[in-house]
């Protein structure tokens, strides 16, 4: 069974317990205040894109006028810049395998506004053969693929 990583484990404490303060997940975990403000706004991303996703899969659905107008305001916003640049080794916000060929992975998927599952679809599969586990990851990635496959 595969461990879990600190950030999934802060993750699931948010869920359990919310109005806990970042400094005292910080100390149970042994991590500073600011990874655990990085893992709650990726948190908040996470669920935006999930709400979203819902909200297409709906507006699909039921011809929902307002949903398709919520996302067109969403989708009709500039593309993010992407740069050729690598950023500063960092091995919470920019770990080396997500910076594999120039651009993270992050950068592609909110540039083409992939949405929750199949970003991590692009995630898994483009780091792949970067963390240790291929076969780990791609099974991920089909896992995803399939929850989005359902979806539509």
């Amino acid at each position: 069974m595969a461990r879990k990583s600190t950030a999934a484990k802060i993750r699931a404490h948010i869920t359990k317990h919310p109005s806990e303060r970042a400094a005292e997940v910080a100390k149970k975990f042994n991590v500073g205040v600011p990874y655990v403000y990085t893992v709650k706004s990726q948190m908040k991303k996470a669920q935006k894109n999930e709400e979203l996703s819902e909200r297409v899969y709906q507006a699909g659905k039921g011809r929902d006028r307002a949903a398709w107008q919520t996302v067109a305001v969403m989708s009709s916003s500039k593309p993010l810049p992407i740069t050729m640049e690598e950023p500063a080794a960092d091995p919470v916000n920019h770990p080396a395998h997500y910076k594999v060929g120039g651009i993270e992975t992050i950068d592609f998927i909110e540039a083409k506004k992939l949405g929750y599952h199949l970003g991590n679809v692009v995630k898994y599969i483009t780091r792949a053969d970067h963390k240790g586990n291929h076969k780990q990851d791609l099974e991920k990635a089909r896992w995803y693929l399939d929850r989005a496959i359902e979806r539509a």
